[in-house]
């Protein structure tokens, strides 16, 4: 009893813990939780997830896949192919076959695997891992077409690649009939799962929906009841047709993404967090199976040369034959050629077709797994690790973005969004008010015109360069959420809204925290202080801070009139002033703030470093 609960708290806390670390280091998550894995495992025999789960192993594993699978496929609407939809047919069409022909022949050639077993492999690598892209572009943020492009490839493509290797799978095993049997084995297999899969999917989205609807479950019920709907078509549609569960998954999410009767933000929420639960508890589970023994008799030149051909060979060539006459720049070619990091859909197939090749006694099944998960470390490692100053170099994303998205199109507003323009960031203004878009765009600023609380907002808006949000309209409610809607884009510490006009007078008029941003500037500049205070004559200045001039100095100057806004510290990364945390400036860093003119004390000892908006 002890042993098992000893395994499995070291799951939960080795696969956190790692996404922790991982965060703090800028890594990418997959490969650290690989690195905790195999030292739980192998390494230090900490963990035997076979003596801990037994014959459950592989169906949790595969419902888990069912479930992340499902979560990817909710972050996809159809309106995005409008633009790439052609370019990631092609990719999960004409690149999936180029991809699993160049995988088998240099399996066959330079891994000394039979044919069959090289055609499997190379069927579970034309998978890549939406468990590693989407962390990468949530990261980067890549402008233009690449991110959606990968986004879409890497969340469709996995059923797919688990349906081929399925598909594989049945014609080896159906192969000892002759190629006639195992023809028709495949075709049938393929047009089943499709049908089953694809029937079973919609009909769950259609279960939901009604539900929902209908007011048929109270609302702390949503998560919980769509996750069982999801665990109950997929189990549904794998007995009904083996293996089709991952489809079915995929189009109940992709059938929710895009209908407009009920909403299901709160559902993506919950989804998300136990995603990231499933991905840090899977990997470290298959990472901690691998034998030491089946690693030493894969390292080899000829796995060097398989991992180079897939990598510098077969990736590029896909995206080659899939973006030939398509808009897609040469930077964005260049960018998906390099950048095809497997993940958990590749290590969970391989898990278990190798487990059902070895109960069929097939020659160097034992060879899958390692094999697996050598390219998984080696692609996530070097496509993470050069993925953002690739991005950087091609220029189609910014590593740690530091633009704003400046809510609000108001006088004042575009006078805050013109200062940071002016220190060299990223400014987009967006509003739903014409005049206040065409007065941004008058004094040269990049706008956005919609609410920011509508689904056309989320789908389209640019964000690359973009790293934070700051919501300055007079509508206390519309910030708050206008913060809400892309919290989950850049993250609670990057969302900012004024503080409400109640935020000072007791708890009872104050927003919920969990309602609202991080406050801006401080307690008691709301929309109505600073309205008047520029309608006073106050303005916006950027001080150099010096050894001479530093910010008691600034205060001195420029009296308690003047409030901070923003700090640029010298490596040109941004700081917003805030309520809860706010910065302390430095000499060497600029400050931009709102000073009133007539407050400010000159003196013939104090030097004067600022310059005004």
């Amino acid at each position: 009893m002890d042993n098992i609960l000893i395994g499995l708290a070291s799951i939960i806390i080795l696969g956190i813990g790692a996404q922790w670390l991982a965060w703090r280091l800028r890594l990418p998550s997959i490969l650290l939780l690989l690195v905790f894995g195999f030292i739980a495992g192998p390494v230090t025999t900490l963990l035997n997830p076979d003596e801990l789960f037994g014959d459950l192993l592989l169906p949790i594993v595969s419902l888990s896949v069912a479930i992340i699978l499902f979560e990817g496929s909710l972050n996809l609407r159809l309106t995005e192919l409008r633009r790439i939809g052609g370019t990631v047919r092609n990719l999960i069409t004409l690149g999936v076959l180029t991809t699993w022909l160049i995988g088998a022949g240099a399996a066959y050639l330079l891994l000394d695997l039979d044919l069959p077993l090289s055609i499997l492999l190379g069927a579970i690598l034309v998978v890549t891992g939406p468990t590693v892209i989407l962390p990468l572009l949530r990261h980067l943020r890549p402008s233009g077409q690449a991110g959606l492009i990968l986004k879409w490839e890497g969340i469709t493509i996995d059923p797919i690649g688990a349906v081929l290797a399925v598909l594989v799978f049945g014609a080896i095993i159906a192969s000892t009939g002759g190629p006639q049997e195992a023809a028709t084995s495949v075709i049938t297999n393929l047009l089943r799962t499709i049908l089953v899969g694809g029937v079973i999917g919609a009909a769950g989205a259609i279960v939901i929906i009604m539900l929902l609807r209908s007011y048929r479950i109270p609302d702390f019920l949503h998560s919980a009841v769509t996750l069982a709907v999801v665990i109950g078509i997929f189990t549904a549609s794998n007995i009904i047709q083996t293996d089709s569960g991952l489809l079915a998954a995929t189009v109940m999410g992709i059938t929710l993404a895009n209908q407009n009767t009920v909403s299901i933000r709160h559902i993506m929420e919950f989804k998300e967090n136990l995603r990231v639960l499933l991905v840090s508890s899977l990997f470290i589970l298959l990472a901690a199976r691998i034998e030491m023994n089946s690693l030493t008799q894969i390292i080899s030149i000829g796995s060097l040369g398989f991992l180079l051909v897939l990598m510098l060979v077969g990736r590029p060539l896909s995206v080659l034959v899939s973006t030939i006459r398509s808009k897609v720049t040469w930077s964005e070619r260049i960018f998906l050629s390099l950048m095809a990091p497997r993940g958990i859909v590749a290590a969970a197939v391989a898990s278990v077709f190798a487990l059902r090749l070895a109960e069929a006694s097939y020659p160097q099944a034992e060879l899958l797994i390692p094999l697996t998960f050598m390219v998984i470390v080696v692609t996530v490692a070097i496509y993470g690790l050069a993925a953002s100053p690739l991005a950087q170099r091609l220029k189609i994303a910014q590593p740690n973005p530091q633009g704003a998205l400046i809510i609000g199109g108001h006088a004042w507003a575009r006078d805050v969004a013109l200062s940071l323009k002016k220190e060299g960031f990223k400014v987009l203004v967006a509003d739903a008010n014409w005049a206040h878009i065409k007065a941004a765009r008058m004094a040269g600023l990049d706008t956005f015109y919609a609410s920011m609380l509508s689904q056309y907002a989320r789908d389209e808006i640019e964000l690359g360069g973009i790293g934070r949000l700051v919501a300055l309209t007079s509508d206390d409610e519309f910030n708050s959420l206008a913060v809400l809607q892309f919290a989950n884009i850049f993250g609670r510490v990057d969302v900012y809204q004024l503080p409400t006009e109640g935020e000072d007078k007791g708890h009872k008029e104050a927003t919920s925290h969990h309602l609202r941003g991080r406050l801006l500037f401080g307690s008691g500049i709301t929309y109505s202080y600073l309205s008047e205070r520029f309608s006073a004559g106050a303005v916006i200045k950027t001080t150099s801070l010096t050894e001479d001039f530093n910010f008691d100095s600034f205060k001195t100057h420029y009296g308690e009139a003047a409030v901070p806004l923003f700090l640029v510290d010298q490596n040109n990364n941004l700081t917003v002033f805030t309520t809860d945390n706010p910065p302390k400036p430095q000499p060497g860093q600029k400050l931009i703030s709102l000073i009133n003119p007539a407050d400010e004390k000159q003196s013939q000892d104090q030097p004067k470093a600022v310059t005004e908006l």
